[in-house]
């Protein structure tokens, strides 16, 4: 295992350094492709894997174009690029062992964040040089999360005659904003799973620990709010103005007043507001990034259909257009715990301590369209977290794992599969 390990430090290290984004992870899922297909795994990426119909937040021709260029110059696969090229970004990896048995699936993400990466010395990615070499970051882990599923596509292909049925590795972009999920749901990438896991890294669990059934994701929506008045002279003609600013500022307000629920949990956050564009000016234009939570997917409705309401009487308070954009939604989930059991057993024989999660609603995840699905056509399906030791929390420029942990992370899930296709 010595050799694979520092295959897995190498790889994590590579994709820490060569950040992108969601739906534009097409360096990332070109060399993962190409690690699929030379395991002998028949790999399907692009539209074949994900809807376009159903991507959510995806960015714009013009971003796409000049990252494919990006992409080519830092090591992209030019034999997988025709099939990335246009943001669709999702590569699934199937292994067919032509033995009667389940069909087991794991997803992990690829995307990291548009966070500009720390260059204190004391940061070990600038220490050791894996530091990002763009404006992006791998703050949260799907670096690690990627290796792991590369890790497990290679125990498995090593080990195929240990296992039966069929098992598909999901690499899926843009977790971040939960963009990119219900894409391939929806393009039927799991229509014939039995067992179904997700996993991330970290998220406060601690070195050497393991978590399942996660119950506590929140049904999310994120909104992209822009409003559109009319620039006017604010000295000599006011009155002639359509101020989209103060639309946009009473929506902030009515927003975060909206009413909580008596029925569970619910949340709404204006994380940016801009506006104007000089002293003297009647704002013409404003926007807002607007996102609501609830702890079932009905909850969340309420928060959203309010939250419509208030964005549309703002607007007509103060005589201005406005338009919404759904860029992210999930749906909440509850993990199978059957399922989850039977992962402790294969984790505790890795060493690893096990927990299973109480349901305490907190952040929220897109894998709980792959959850859903799969219970929905009498499937088992959850959500583990392997812990680790953090630099800084996630999301923060500072971020770093414990690389000891990835190893583990993929026995488990490969005792897993052991497991899962010998019953």
């Amino acid at each position: 295992m010595s050799d694979l390990k520092s295959t897995l430090i190498e790889w994590r290290r590579d994709f820490h350094k060569h950040p992108e984004v969601g739906f534009l992870e097409m360096r990332t899922a070109s060399l993962v492709a190409k690690r699929l297909t030379d395991l002998g795994y028949e790999v399907k990426l692009g539209r074949e894997v994900m809807n376009p119909d159903y991507c959510m937040g995806k960015p714009d021709d013009e971003e796409t174009a000049e990252h494919y260029e990006w992409a080519k110059e830092n090591g992209a696969l030019e034999e997988f690029l025709p099939y990335l090229k246009d943001g669709y970004t999702g590569v699934v990896g199937i292994l067919d062992t032509k033995a009667p048995g389940p069909t087991v699936a794991y997803r992990v993400d690829m995307d990291a964040l548009p966070i500009y990466e720390s260059t204190e010395e004391s940061h070990v990615p600038k220490q050791k040089d894996f530091r990002s070499v763009n404006n992006y970051m791998h703050a949260c882990g799907h670096d690690a999360h990627t290796t792991i599923g590369l890790g497990l596509a290679t125990l498995l292909s090593e080990n195929k005659d240990q296992l039966r049925g069929k098992i598909k590795l999901i690499f899926q972009p843009a977790e971040e904003g939960v963009r990119g999920a219900r894409s391939m749901v929806e393009a039927g990438v799991v229509d014939d799973v039995d067992y179904f896991m997700a996993l991330h890294i970290g998220t406060g669990v601690p070195f050497n620990e393991f978590l399942a059934s996660n119950n506590g994701y929140l049904a999310t929506s994120k909104l992209d709010v822009t409003f559109k008045g009319l620039a006017s002279h604010a000295g000599g003609h006011p009155e002639e103005g359509k101020n989209a600013m103060l639309a946009a500022a009473s929506a902030v307000l009515n927003l975060h007043a909206i009413p909580r629920h008596s029925g569970g949990s619910t949340r709404v956050n204006v994380g940016e507001l801009h506006a104007g564009s000089g002293r003297n000016v009647i704002a013409d234009s404003a926007s807002l990034k607007v996102e609501i939570r609830g702890e079932n997917s009905e909850l969340n409705a309420y928060m959203k259909n309010y939250a419509e309401e208030v964005i549309k009487g703002a607007a007509l308070m103060h005589q201005v257009d406005y338009d919404i954009k759904l860029v992210g939604e999930a749906v909440n989930a509850v993990g199978s715990v059957k399922l989850a059991e039977k992962m402790f057993q294969e984790a505790e024989k890795v060493g690893l301590k096990c927990q299973l999660e109480e349901n305490k609603p907190s952040g929220s995840e897109d894998a709980t369209y792959f959850i859903n699905a799969v219970q929905k056509q009498g499937g088992y399906a959850t959500y583990c977290v392997f812990g680790t030791n953090l630099a800084a929390g996630h999301h923060n420029e500072k971020f770093d794992i414990d690389e000891e942990s990835i190893l583990p992370a993929v026995q488990t899930l490969f005792e897993t599969t052991k497991s899962l296709t010998a019953e």
